[in-house]
C-alpha cells in the first residue's frame, strides 16, 4: 500500500515539472505582445511625408493648378500672339507637373489640393475683366511675379526636401520652372511690362520666381 502511494506521489511530481517545464518554454518561445509591438513599429516602413513637405506639396499643387487655369484664361483675353503662346504653355506644362505630383502623393498616401484659393480666385476675377493688350500686360506681370517667387521657393526646397520620391520631383520641375521665367521675362516687355535692370535677372544667377 505504501509502495503504491509512494509511485502516486512519484507520478504526479514528474507530472507537475513537465507542465511547469513547457509553460516556462511557450513563453520562451512567443515574445509579449509589448515585445511584438516594438518589434512591428521597427520594421514598419514610415508612410507620408513631413509636415513641412506636406506644405510644399499643398502649395506646389495651388500653382499648379492657377498656372494651368489662368493660361486658359489667357487663350481667351489675350490678344498678343506670343501671350498666348504662352499661356498655351503653362496649360502643357503645369498639367505634366501636376500629374507628376499627384503620383508622388499617391505614393505616400497624402492628399492634395483640389479647389484654389479665395486669394487665387481674386486675382482671376481681377483678369477676366481685362481683354486684349490691357490683359496681355496684367497677365504677363502677374507671371513673372508668381514664376519668380515658384523658381525661389524649389530652389530652396530641393535643397531641404527629405522624401525621394518628392525631392527628385522638385529637382526635375524646377528647371522647367526656370525656363518659364526667362519665356516671361522675355514676353513681358514686348506687351508694355517695364523691367528695370535690377528686375531683370538671369537664370544662371537664380531667379526668384514663381511657376
Amino acid at each position: 500500500m505504501n509502495i503504491s502511494r509512494n509511485i502516486l506521489r512519484i507520478l504526479l511530481s514528474t507530472a507537475v515539472s513537465l507542465l511547469l517545464f513547457g509553460v516556462a518554454n511557450a513563453q520562451s518561445n512567443h515574445p509579449s505582445s509589448s515585445a511584438k509591438s516594438n518589434m512591428s513599429s521597427s520594421t514598419t516602413p514610415k508612410e507620408g511625408v513631413s509636415p513641412a513637405e506636406q506644405h510644399f506639396m499643398d502649395q506646389a499643387a495651388l500653382a499648379n493648378m492657377a498656372e494651368v487655369d489662368l493660361g486658359k484664361l489667357a487663350q481667351q483675353n489675350a490678344e498678343s500672339p506670343e501671350v498666348k503662346a504662352f499661356g498655351e504653355r503653362m496649360i502643357t506644362d503645369h498639367t505634366k507637373a501636376d500629374n507628376e505630383l499627384k503620383q508622388v502623393a499617391a505614393q505616400q498616401h497624402v492628399s492634395l489640393p483640389t479647389a484654389l484659393d479665395s486669394k487665387f480666385e481674386a486675382t482671376r476675377a481681377g483678369l477676366a475683366k481685362l481683354h486684349g493688350h490691357a490683359f496681355d500686360e496684367a497677365y504677363m506681370k502677374d507671371m513673372v511675379t508668381d514664376h519668380r517667387k515658384d523658381v525661389a521657393e524649389f530652389k530652396r526646397e530641393s535643397a531641404t526636401l527629405v522624401d525621394p520620391a518628392l525631392k527628385q520631383w522638385a529637382e526635375t520641375t524646377l528647371p522647367v520652372l526656370e525656363s518659364h521665367l526667362q519665356n516671361a521675362e522675355k514676353v513681358a516687355p514686348t506687351v508694355g511690362v517695364k523691367l528695370s535692370a535690377k528686375q531683370k535677372l538671369h537664370v544662371g544667377n537664380g531667379h526668384q520666381g514663381n511657376g
